[in-house]
């Protein structure tokens, strides 16, 4: 009996080492980004994503009916500042304008406290693309060791990637109406 325990404690630790190198191995930084054309202009597009309380018409993390948001700083562009404190689901965090270009460029610091502490960049790009406008909806940050091991387990890109898309067609309907 003492043998198999030694024995299982041991696979134990083989395979928590070997998940610890591999994650070490991951680079330390991501990026998530996806794209739309919406057909209509960038300067028709642009307000609704350099207004923090317009995007609650179209983003995909607006998902708790009873969280407590706040809105502060200028109505638009650099400055904006938009906090949300929700369920597990949408967690607690802070975003804020840190440069706006209308009507080609957004970019925004995103610090969440909950599920997760973390520190990331987002971007908004609209080029003009034929008869509409190329949207894209960009994330990247520091990856920390436990975002690596996390990452082994669980598909992050899709965990990012798939709300980006939902928000990007939530966000073509309105803009092409």
């Amino acid at each position: 009996m003492l043998k198999a325990l030694a024995v299982i404690a041991a696979c134990l630790v083989v395979a928590i080492a070997a998940v610890a190198i591999y994650a070490a191995t991951k680079p330390d930084t991501f990026r998530v980004a996806r794209s739309a054309v919406i057909k209509a202009p960038a300067d028709k597009i642009f307000p609704l994503i350099n207004d923090l309380g317009a995007q609650s018409s179209w983003s995909p993390f607006e998902k708790d009916p009873h969280m407590k948001r706040a809105l502060s700083g200028p109505k638009n562009g650099k400055g904006a500042t938009y906090e949300w404190d929700g369920n597990w689901e949408v967690g607690k965090g802070r975003i804020a304008i840190t440069d706006s270009m209308p009507p080609s460029r957004l970019t925004l610091a995103l610090d969440m406290m909950k599920p997760f502490e973390a520190h990331n960049i987002v971007e908004f790009t609209l080029v003009p693309q034929g008869g509409g406008t190329l949207v894209t909806w960009a994330m990247h940050g520091p990856q920390p060791f436990l975002g690596k091991v996390v990452s082994i387990f669980f598909n992050c890109e899709k965990m990012v990637g798939d709300p980006f898309e939902e928000g990007l067609g939530k966000l073509k309907v309105l803009a092409e109406r």
